[in-house]
């Protein structure tokens, strides 16, 4: 999920008693040891202590609570987590070549020297550079598009040398472009600290803001920030402060404070630089707040009062707010407000109406145009239309199945909007499109070098009816010379499903390494995400959840029903909220899969949404449900992957975390690996890889990220007797 954290050592309504019974002793005398033989490995058994958590007059005992650390320094947790990585690379030793070779495999399809396309910002065009095998890229800036005149903003390889992990965010210029704002994590907790560089001398300001969400937003007189800061225990950032260049942080005003708990809070700046925006945001209902950007005094002033249910987002065009709104519209609407009528949502003019069925998904204004992205059926729509006459054009693709994202649209007077257009079998393509005449000019398309031609690839996108008779979109990839529609490809199906979030179809290089080698690839785009739109993802959260895992299951039976697939080979992965599914379908229809790979997977939902001081527990109460209501708690029981584990044969698995994960803490799947392994009744493999570096996004760097794609693939392709191309 999208992050998912601990559990608490108070739960709140919870009566927690802790007791120990002679098979615990037994299991504490073993505690946590490898057994290694001369011919054999044996798997890490986890000691068994029994921690009984009372609520809703239902009882649970979780044996493994104990693995729980916030400190991450428990000498017994750290070297049983050590025990599990050292058992996972002797029973993939024998792929350890396999490993090399897919990464070099994967590595060798990447351009090592890669510009990305310049950005225009105010006076100056910004862009990325990635040279020879660094694993960061370097920050740039020039007068013009052909970058004759590039000035290095920041090189992220120097600032890297000395951390096992690292990560820059929030590059953001003072109006004046004299100074550069970026937050830096060396921990991947997503806790940034934001520094401040002199871009003419190159030195760093003694300021250091830390604590922060990584994002500082400039107030127009270059010496004013804005900033969120975060509860360092839910790592939740509630708190939006302003700061004034060359003082001390104690001394910085709050300006804002979320007292809900169930929001998130945001911070960025209108186009035309007038105000700042404070984006107030939960599962079902989001706001925003507006500061003056030219008043270092400037108080947050509502745009109109919060509502549960009430979703809205803004964009500024001179004396206009345009407002993109679900206000008696599921689906979303665009409505328009002058400025003078603030705080009154009944002044609110249409602009767009609703459409059943269609999911307008953004806009972007120019001065004399209106950009916006519809879904309809899941199929990307772009549309122009000019704010002088009316008229309207909608911007040409090729695929029939692909993903279009507006980026870089900085300046309201320019000529083109700007789109990265990608699908199954077409690598990125960044596009200018002409607003007035609608022609696309192609700025860049991502090489991937060596053997690669598109037209060897064959995608699909198909419709399967679920058991209750929704249709499932389904998008397929396959090398055409490797595939027969008769049952006898490895097929590998991936899915997410939840918070509305839409897996699109798009390009991935290191899945030509699986396509290549007879896969079927599969993205199931299931209820909880909002590929059909806001219904499809209502009926695939809370109460409905259930629906989220049948449409996984359904795919898997259709797929292999109608021949894309072995019924034999059928692997599954999933990361983070994608990591539950992989619990719950592993729970509720094992047979149907030999591997399966669960990454950072959220799987002790009840617990977890029970523990308040884990990272965004209440901020999800309106995705899973607050189990402190009965309802709620016993549907959620029905699921949670960690307490429905059973005495069953599973398939093999994989499964990795990162310690440091700030969203899915990583005692949830230590405990899910040892329950796993103390009730599964075959001896299909249980693999658990914990990066004691990392957090929730894995390896930072462009190469090392690799490794973990490469022992993923590898893992599978061994499972499928398909380590030769």
């Amino acid at each position: 999920m999208k992050t998912r954290n601990s559990l608490s050592l108070a739960l709140l309504s919870v009566a927690v008693l802790a007791g120990c019974n002679s098979t615990e002793e037994k299991s504490n005398e073993q505690s946590v040891k490898t057994v290694e033989a001369e011919n054999s490995v044996f798997a890490p058994i986890a000691k068994k202590v029994a921690y009984e958590m009372n609520i809703h007059g239902s009882k649970r005992v979780d044996d493994y609570y104990w693995m729980r650390d916030d400190k991450r320094e428990n000498p017994e947790i750290l070297a049983h987590l050590a025990a599990e990585n050292s058992y996972t690379d002797a029973m993939l030793k024998h792929t350890e070549n396999l490993q090399d070779d897919l990464f070099e495999e994967l590595k060798s399809r990447i351009q090592k020297d890669d510009d990305s396309v310049p950005v225009k910002r105010g006076d100056f065009y910004y862009s990325s550079e990635m040279r020879g095998d660094n694993e960061y890229p370097i920050y740039v800036r020039s007068k013009n598009f052909k970058g004759d005149d590039k000035e290095v903003l920041l090189d992220v390889n120097a600032l890297a040398k000395a951390h096992e992990y690292y990560q820059v965010s929030g590059l953001n210029i003072s109006p004046n472009d004299k100074i550069m704002a970026y937050g830096e994590d060396t921990l991947s907790r997503r806790v940034y600290t934001l520094r401040f560089k002199n871009l003419k001398t190159g030195e760093l300001f003694s300021d250091e803001l830390k604590g922060t969400e990584g994002n500082a937003i400039w107030g127009n007189d270059n010496k004013t920030v804005y900033y969120i800061k975060k509860d360092l225990q839910t790592l939740l950032g509630f708190q939006v402060y302003r700061h004034t260049l060359g003082t001390s942080q104690d001394r910085d005003e709050l300006v804002y404070e979320e007292e809900n708990k169930s929001y998130y809070t945001g911070i960025s700046k209108s186009k035309d630089g007038s105000h700042i925006y404070i984006h107030h945001s939960s599962p079902e209902a989001s706001g925003m707040s507006l500061i003056d950007a030219n008043k270092h005094t400037a108080q947050p002033l509502r745009f109109v009062p919060r509502e549960q249910g009430l979703e809205y987002n803004v964009s500024k065009l001179g004396e206009w707010y345009y407002v993109n709104t679900n206000l008696d519209a599921v689906n979303f609407k665009l409505m328009k407000v002058h400025q003078s009528k603030l705080g009154n949502k009944q002044k609110w003019q249409e602009v767009i109406p609703h459409r059943e069925g269609v999911k307008l998904e953004g806009v972007s204004l120019f001065n004399q145009h209106l950009v916006y992205q519809e879904r309809e059926l899941g199929i990307n729509t772009v549309t122009v239309r000019s704010l002088t006459s009316g008229k309207e054009q909608k911007l040409k693709f090729k695929d029939k199945a692909f993903a279009a994202y507006l980026y870089g649209n900085n300046e309201l007077d320019n000529e083109n909007v700007r789109l990265y257009y990608t699908s199954l079998t077409t690598p990125g393509t960044h596009y200018d499109f002409n607003l007035k005449s609608g022609e696309p000019q192609l700025l860049k398309q991502q090489k991937v070098l060596g053997d690669f031609h598109p037209e060897n690839y064959t995608s699909e996108r198909i419709f399967i009816k679920a058991r209750d008779g929704e249709q499932v979109p389904v998008s397929l990839v396959y090398r055409t010379d490797k595939f027969k529609k008769d049952g006898t490809n490895p097929l590998y199906q991936y899915g997410y499903g939840s918070y509305g979030h839409t897996i699109q179809p798009s390009f991935s290089s290191a899945r030509l390494s699986l396509l290549d080698r007879g896969f079927v690839y599969a993205i199931a785009h299931i209820r909880g995400s909002q590929m059909l739109g806001r219904p499809w993802y209502n009926q695939g959260k809370k109460l409905t959840k259930q629906n989220t895992f049948n449409d996984f299951v359904d795919v898997t039976k259709s797929l292999t029903a109608q021949g894309y697939g072995n019924k034999k080979q059928v692997f599954a992965v999933g990361g983070s909220a994608g990591g539950l599914l992989m619990g719950a379908v592993i729970n509720q229809a094992p047979e149907l899969y030999q591997g399966v790979a669960a990454h950072v997977p959220f799987v002790d939902v009840v617990t977890t949404m029970l523990d308040e001081t884990i990272p965004l527990t209440t901020n999800e109460y309106d995705e899973w449900g607050n189990p402190n209501d009965k309802s709620y708690y016993d549907y959620m029981l029905s699921y949670s992957p960690y307490d429905q584990v059973s005495k069953q044969a599973y398939p093999n698995l994989l499964v990795t975390t990162g310690l440091h994960d700030s969203q899915v803490q990583y005692f949830e799947p230590a405990k899910w690996v040892a329950k796993l392994r103390d009730y599964k009744t075959n001896d299909n493999k249980l693999l658990f890889k914990v990066d004691m570096e990392a957090g929730h996004g894995g390896a930072s760097g462009r190469f090392k990220g690799l490794k973990d794609r490469a022992l993923e693939y590898a893992f599978i392709l061994d499972l499928a007797g398909k380590n030769k191309l």
